[in-house]
């Protein structure tokens, strides 16, 4: 299934990919492979992941404080955060609607 992100979920992962390698050299890359693998994991089998409202559904990062959060379409996945676990998460309301 193709992976597609909403404009802020994009926003949200290069500032996380930037802000991991400014702490640290090669940790951003790190952040980045982890996260890249795990979209191929949704995009390979959206549903083995828990559904938390309605359709939406979220995948948490093993290494790193980020979840994933994401719908299904017939032939797509969209992100629609990639959000750090200390995040109020009342800040992603309405981003399933737009």
């Amino acid at each position: 299934m193709k992976i597609d992100f909403r404009r802020i979920a994009r926003r949200e992962y290069d500032e996380a990919v930037s802000w991991y390698e400014n702490k640290e050299p090669g940790l951003g890359r790190e952040f980045q492979n982890e996260l890249d693998l795990l979209l191929k994991r949704i995009a390979s089998h959206p549903e083995q992941f828990r559904q938390i409202r309605g359709i939406l559904r979220r995948s948490v990062l093993r290494r790193f404080p980020y979840v994933v959060y994401f719908l299904t379409e017939p032939e797509r996945v969209v992100v629609l955060a990639v959000f750090h676990a200390k995040r109020d998460p009342v800040h992603l309301e309405n981003r399933s609607r737009s």
